[in-house]
């Protein structure tokens, strides 16, 4: 390859996590599921959000998150700010785990993930429903954060494979 290909390839691969956290949320890439007349929707921003500010913070900064929230809440017809509050609140708790953490391993960071997102659920709804007064199922909440709990560990996978590209890339810049 060439110089400017190597170079292109590496700016890539090392904003891949904010790349996909865009996509996710530009394109609405959340997962409606009806299932006995509970209408629940998996949150792939969470799980984005929360894995990278926990692993490697300096590839989704703070700033970033909260623009991707305030993008979040124009595409899915929220009240401004709403997201960015959630998605500022789980990478504090990712930030806060990382800080206190020996020995990361995907149970610690499942149960972790669990927190944050109840957590988050339970400032959206008590935002939503006493401020704005806007109708919310609670038990279609919950059944969502706990589906998105549920996958939580796949992604995971997907983004240590992704990480390990970034690093890849990373070392092959630092050798040149």
């Amino acid at each position: 390859m060439s110089l400017f290909a190597n170079r292109i390839y590496s700016k890539t691969i090392t904003s891949l996590p904010t790349l996909i956290l865009f996509l996710v949320v530009i394109l609405g890439l959340n997962i409606n599921i009806i299932y006995k007349n509970y209408d629940f929707i998996v949150n792939f921003s969470y799980i984005i959000v929360f894995f990278w500010s926990l692993k490697k913070p300096e590839h989704l900064g703070y700033g970033l998150i909260f623009f991707a929230g305030i993008i979040n809440d124009v595409i899915q017809g929220l009240p401004i700010g709403i997201s960015s509050l959630e998605f500022l609140l789980l990478s504090v708790v990712g930030a806060f785990v990382r800080n206190r953490t020996i020995i990361f391993n995907l149970i610690y960071d499942c149960i972790s993930f669990l927190i944050g997102i109840l957590i988050v659920g339970s400032i959206n709804y008590i935002i939503l429903v006493t401020i704005f007064k806007i109708p919310i199922v609670y038990e279609s909440l919950i059944l969502g954060l706990f589906v998105t709990f549920l996958i939580y560990p796949i992604f995971y996978k997907i983004f240590v494979w992704i990480d390990n590209l970034v690093l890849v890339a990373e070392n092959d810049k630092k050798n040149r």
